[in-house]
């Protein structure tokens, strides 16, 4: 089993306080569960507007399926125009 991990920070560009980035990091995270075999959450940056970091699991037997979704995920998120991706970084975890 292998389970993989991704971390993306954003820059929200929109957002003039909490309320809106919370909307706009909800469009986010539900558009990416929908779209992909994940778990995603907010780990980051809570009490900033303008950033946030997400993170996102996935488990697989293939670490490829796994970076191809997470791949597929990083260029969905920059093409939404919802945010912009300033730092990714994956991690696989081997059992």
């Amino acid at each position: 089993m292998i389970v993989g991990v991704l971390r993306i920070s954003l820059l929200l560009h929109a957002p003039q306080n909490l309320k809106e980035k919370r909307g706009v990091v909800q469009k986010i995270l539900n558009r990416c569960r929908s779209r992909y075999p994940i778990s995603g959450a907010e780990v980051g940056f809570h009490e900033f507007w303008q950033k946030t970091e997400l993170g996102f699991v996935m488990v697989s037997n293939e670490e490829k399926l796994i970076d191809s979704v997470f791949r597929r995920m990083l260029e969905d998120v920059t093409a939404s125009g919802l945010a912009e991706i300033y730092q990714d970084e994956i991690e696989f975890i081997h059992f």
